[in-house]
């Protein structure tokens, strides 16, 4: 084999080669740039989390368990966190017994100074919205659901309240938390019945826009 044609053959192997690796960079590049946009977009879904960059809560009182199910349907459609007002002396079913004038829950809400103690520590500085939740006992705001307001600052913040009950609307208890801090940002909030489904909770927590 002569000289010219050693050196024709050394250079397509050095053009292959050249070739093929150039190919390889491309190609790492563009998995490089695909995994950076993966990357990217499951950032802003995390960011999402919490609707318009706003830190949520879903702070919540349940006497029965009907209210909190519709806190979690909250949960569901913000991604906020999910917090119950835990009275520090759980209410019984004899004390939720509205036929009777001597109950707890009757007591209470016929005292205008009653404020019935919490159980545990809520901390509500890191949150811009708040979701209210409670049920409504003789057409209003159960009296610990007071408690709470009275022990965290909540001025500034958007509080969206919600309630549970059986027929009775949302506008005495809206009423009662609108006078009592005026320095808080209320949103005209919804009533739920003990049936509502998730889909209906949703709905409305995505018109709100929060």
């Amino acid at each position: 084999m002569n000289k010219k044609i050693i050196i024709l053959i050394i250079a397509i192997v050095i053009i292959v080669v050249a070739g093929i690796g150039s190919w390889v960079i491309s190609s790492n590049n563009r998995t490089e740039s695909i995994n950076n946009s993966n990357t990217n977009t499951n950032t802003n879904e995390n960011n999402n989390e919490t609707t318009n960059g706003k830190k949520i809560g879903i702070i919540y009182f349940s006497a029965t368990g009907t209210t909190k199910k519709v806190a979690g349907y909250i949960k569901d459609a913000t991604g906020g966190d999910l917090i119950e007002i835990v009275p520090k002396d759980e209410y019984t079913d004899s004390d939720l017994n509205y036929g009777n004038d001597n109950s707890r829950a009757n007591k209470e809400q016929n005292d205008l100074n009653a404020r019935p103690e919490i159980k545990n520590n809520i901390n509500t500085d890191s949150y811009d919205v708040i979701y209210l939740g409670y049920p409504i006992w003789w057409g209003d705001v159960p009296k610990i659901i007071l408690t709470f307001l009275d022990s965290h600052n909540l001025n500034g913040k958007i509080v969206i309240p919600f309630c549970t009950s059986g027929s009775t609307s949302i506008s005495g208890s809206l009423s009662t938390l609108k006078n009592y801090n005026k320095n808080v940002t209320w949103i005209d909030g919804k009533r739920f019945a003990s049936g509502a489904s998730q889909n209906e909770v949703i709905n409305w927590v995505n018109k709100l826009d929060y």
